[in-house]
């Protein structure tokens, strides 16, 4: 239908470009496509003069371990902008457990409807807190809401998608909501009572001062191009954000990200892992419970793959000189 996701058999931006409602990137969907091809044009040093062992590409968060440093990203209003088969509810329902069972985690969207950060927080409960809910940057009473919800769901960590402050519905709300301040921000987080991650940071600048605010983490992420074009890909700004962070808060990154070779470029560029969003949509849509399993097998073996043939058999041992940039 009209508007929503083509589900093109390359999900690169270009079919979908100032598509909103819809999952189309804003104005001229440069940034949803710059952020995919930046992915792309960096390439991979392969070296198989190494001695040969067992690949491990499980990974730990906040104490919790994980089978792989890949994440579903948040999504919200899903039958605006995917189709009707499913609801932001429907769609958790699915999405969460199925993660959980392949040993990942989701982060759950937000919406006007208070029914969804409602549900997202009772399926989150149900498989022992393993998902992140991810709270708009509404105003105070509103968040305070919700991060009672995530408290209530056990969830082993909370996250905000600041970048959320550029969607249509957040600049015309009342009271006002959208962009915080480095003092709102530790304050939020203070009462999170839980490892708190900041979604929608594109600059070193913004990195510290997220974690002057206390942030446990931050997510380098442009909102896939919907809420400001002609930003710089994520590919393109994660390398320097993460020197900025040396190591003093973990950073994960989203953003045109489509397969395991992609994923081992985000954490030799030096992500601790990566967030998908349109790729499990996708896997939900078509397939189900069945879909994200296969998907999240298909992008473990992917990364699992390329570590081997880079040398790499451990998270810690992927390293920026396995990447070759092109000069031109």
């Amino acid at each position: 239908m009209e508007g929503y996701c083509k589900m093109c058999p390359v999900c690169n931006g270009r079919g979908c470009r100032n598509q909103i409602p819809g999952p189309g990137a804003k104005g001229t969907g440069d940034t949803a496509i710059r952020n995919y091809d930046k992915w792309k044009e960096i390439r991979i040093n392969m070296d198989t003069l190494t001695e040969r062992r067992e690949v491990c590409i499980g990974t730990e968060l906040f104490g919790r371990k994980f089978s792989a440093p890949v994440f579903a990203g948040p999504v919200g209003a899903v039958n605006m902008h995917y189709g009707e088969k499913y609801n932001d509810l429907q769609y958790n329902q699915i999405l969460v457990p199925a993660c959980g069972e392949k040993g990942i985690a989701a982060f759950t969207g937000d919406g006007m409807d208070p029914q969804v950060m409602i549900s997202a927080g009772q399926v989150i409960k149900s498989v022992q807190g393993c998902g992140v809910p991810t709270i708009k940057p509404w105003n105070k009473e509103m968040i305070d809401e919700k991060l009672r919800i995530a408290k209530e769901s056990g969830a082993f960590a909370v996250a905000m998608d600041v970048d959320a402050a550029g969607l249509p519905f957040l600049k015309g709300f009342q009271p006002p909501a959208g962009s915080k301040s480095v003092a709102e921000l530790k304050k939020i987080i203070a009462d999170a009572e839980a490892p708190f991650i900041v979604k929608g940071i594109m600059t070193p600048q913004a990195a510290l001062k997220a974690k002057e605010a206390g942030a446990a983490a931050i997510v380098v992420s442009n909102h896939g191009g919907r809420v400001l074009d002609q930003c710089p890909a994520t590919a393109e700004v994660l390398g320097e954000i993460c020197d900025a962070v040396a190591g003093e808060m973990k950073v994960l990154v989203d953003g045109g990200i489509r397969d395991g070779v992609d994923v081992f470029k985000a954490l030799a560029l030096g992500a601790d892992g990566v967030l998908m969003a349109r790729p499990f949509v996708n896997a939900v849509y078509l397939e189900g419970e069945e879909g994200v399993k296969e998907l999240v097998d298909r992008i473990s073996a992917e990364l699992a793959d390329t570590m081997a043939m880079c040398g790499a058999y451990s998270l810690s041992e992927i390293s920026r000189d396995m990447l070759y940039f092109p000069k031109n």
